[in-house]
């Protein structure tokens, strides 16, 4: 997505599909230096092709502020090329590649519009075209009304076969000054492919939709050297020259165009928006504000401006908390009388997996919604039998007004731990509760959010720290949490064995076990699931926990809770309260309960002694 503005930064900056994007650039750079801190590269982007779109007549939906710029193009790596990419997402075949990559090709925002390899077969093309636009969770409706809504306007560029020139990595100083020619106007080379789609290429309609479903097309080469489609009639629709002195340029489409019409659902799509301009216009305008809007998560993330369009659905909208929230000091006191703290360990987990889910790279997940009682969430091997936990619940959920699911699952967590303190002289202290969460209607949203970890013997360090980099927690946050109560009953469900330390207090005892022993490989007899057993003793860990001994700097991060208890409680609840609270969000940048008036509760230990 656009947030971070890292389209400024390599290896993006660099892309073959971002040739020529230092131009606009330079463009909007008077307009970044007049407004300075207080606009983002990111919302200046996206607002700046808001603009464009409005003043060719193209409808917009809204604009969400907000967006934060990197410093850095590091959290685009992954996505190549780099070694990053080539150790962590390898792609054999560059045209060819999978998830979790969003492209089929490496350098490409979407496929390669030649058709797959540079073959330009539309059915093959129509293919990487639904896999494409499906990586980004857009259906059939979204992405015909992008592309035919983005192909009303401008051309591609592609005058000679001898492409754009050095990109900023090799010449950062004249990046792309073209090889055909000046390399402007009539001379401009970017994609190669050289051509407008409609006869008015700055002006908003639907004449894509009509040219492709009135006329037949044929394939030929173009002066860029591939491969591209030309009206098979003895007059096509002509677009007035580049430049002033140029003749009138046909029409053409792309091979990625023409995949439109081969595919039965994209072309009844195609015909559809042929005769109804008005559904094009609200199709686009939706899809394009779902396009630059998805990676800024909830609703709650976007400045209140008089553009902000009401919450959308890939927003996954909560309600708002009611107005009169539970009394959760009586709360905590049913808790105490009906499942803690026989239940501790269950309630510290299911609060742990419903928010564990949070993700940084797009805001989604967490526990406000507690989709963690729905499916997918609730039918992930990891989720194993916490339903029955939830179920514990029940009736304290129906006996308090104001109380949400999602607020009651993590303020049971958070008191389960205060029943497991330690002894006098090394307790954890009190839990700072913030309510308010509200209680989603379904699962969706979380078919995104599946673990990469689970404890299997298929967990690697590579996955592991991936998993912690979009977490939103630091290295030592993931870390103590790790140590948090275990339910042996829960992961005996799941099929492993055994229990992980040596107390069912809230203590370092996971740390001290997981340096202190010698692990070897076991084999449950039973259930055939692998995991690590200490010689010589009823010990047990999960592949995951032994992973951070592997890495140097988590192996020194454990050594040091295993050695000082004091500073592992300190900072168990400082990593739980934050894990707790990521989600609760106010603006781009501020958290609903870090305000000097949030209504702060206590999980005290008062409330775990009655």
């Amino acid at each position: 997505g656009c947030a971070g503005g890292r389209q400024r930064f390599e290896p993006e900056r660099s892309w073959p599909d971002n040739t020529n994007l230092d131009k606009p650039k330079d463009l909007l750079a008077p307009i970044k230096e007049k407004y300075g801190l207080g606009l983002s590269w990111g919302d200046l982007m996206i607002l700046a092709g808001n603009t464009a779109i409005e003043s060719m007549g193209g409808p917009v939906l809204g604009f969400c502020a907000g967006r934060i710029d990197d410093d850095s193009g590091v959290e685009s790596l992954q996505l190549g090329p780099s070694s990053e990419q080539i150790q962590h997402y390898p792609c054999p075949v560059n045209g060819k590649c999978k998830m979790p990559l969003g492209s089929t090709t490496v350098g490409l925002i979407y496929l390669n519009p030649e058709g797959p390899m540079g073959i330009p077969e539309p059915s093959l093309s129509a293919h990487d075209v639904r896999d494409a636009f499906g990586r980004m969770a857009m259906n059939d409706t979204e992405t015909v009304a992008l592309i035919g809504g983005g192909h009303a306007f401008g051309k591609t560029h592609g005058a000679c076969p001898y492409g754009p020139g050095p990109a900023p990595k090799d010449a950062p100083g004249n990046p792309w000054p073209g090889s055909c020619g000046t390399g402007k106007g009539a001379d401009a080379f970017t994609s190669g492919f050289e051509g407008p789609w409609t006869s008015n290429p700055t002006h908003w309609d639907n004449e894509y939709f009509q040219t492709l479903s009135s006329f037949n097309f044929y394939k030929h080469k173009g002066p860029g050297g591939h491969f591209q489609w030309a009206v098979n009639a003895t007059k096509s629709p002509t677009a007035p020259p580049p430049a002033s002195n140029g003749k009138p340029q046909r029409i053409m489409m792309l091979t990625s165009d023409i995949s439109l019409t081969i595919d039965h659902s994209y072309k009844s799509l195609v015909d559809h928006y042929a005769a109804d301009l008005k559904g094009l216009e609200n199709d686009f305008a939706h899809a394009w504000y779902k396009l630059t809007t998805r990676d800024m998560g909830p609703i709650t993330r976007c400045l209140k401006t008089k553009d902000l369009p009401p919450p959308q659905p890939f927003q996954y909208p909560l309600p708002e908390p009611p107005a009169k929230l539970a009394d959760f000091t009586k709360v905590g006191g049913e808790l105490m009388k009906s499942v803690l703290p026989a239940h501790a360990a269950e309630l510290v987990t299911l609060a742990f997996q419903c928010a564990n889910t949070f993700r940084s790279t797009d805001y989604q997940g967490g526990c406000n919604g507690a989709r963690i009682r729905y499916a997918p969430e609730s039918e992930w091997e990891v989720n194993t039998g916490l339903e029955a936990v939830i179920n514990t619940l029940q009736s304290i959920h129906d006996e308090f007004e104001g109380l949400s699911w999602s607020d009651l699952i993590v303020y049971a967590g958070s008191l389960a731990l205060q029943t497991a303190d330690a002894q006098p002289g090394a307790q954890i202290g009190d839990f700072q509760f913030c309510p308010g969460r509200t209680d989603a209607s379904d699962g969706v949203g979380s078919q995104y959010l599946k673990p990469w970890i689970s404890g299997e013997w298929s967990d690697t360090v590579d996955l592991l720290r991936e998993t912690i980099l979009r977490s939103g927690l630091t290295d030592s946050e993931a870390i103590v949490l790790m140590g948090r109560l275990r339910s042996e009953e829960l992961q005996t469900e799941r099929g492993f064995t055994g229990s992980w330390t040596t107390t069912t207090e809230m203590s370092n005892a996971y740390f001290k076990v997981l340096t202190e022993n010698k692990w070897d490989e076991n084999v449950d007899q039973k259930t055939g699931v692998k995991q690590y057993k200490a010689a010589g003793k009823e010990l047990y860990m999960m592949k995951t926990d032994l992973l951070l001994l592997e890495d140097s700097k988590w192996k020194a991060i454990v050594e040091n809770y295993a050695m000082y208890n004091d500073l592992f409680l300190m900072d168990f609840k400082s990593a739980w309260t934050k894990l707790m609270n990521l989600d609760r969000f106010k603006g781009p940048t501020a958290n609903i309960c870090d305000d000097a008036g949030a209504n702060l509760v206590i999980a005290s230990a008062k409330i775990a002694q009655l």
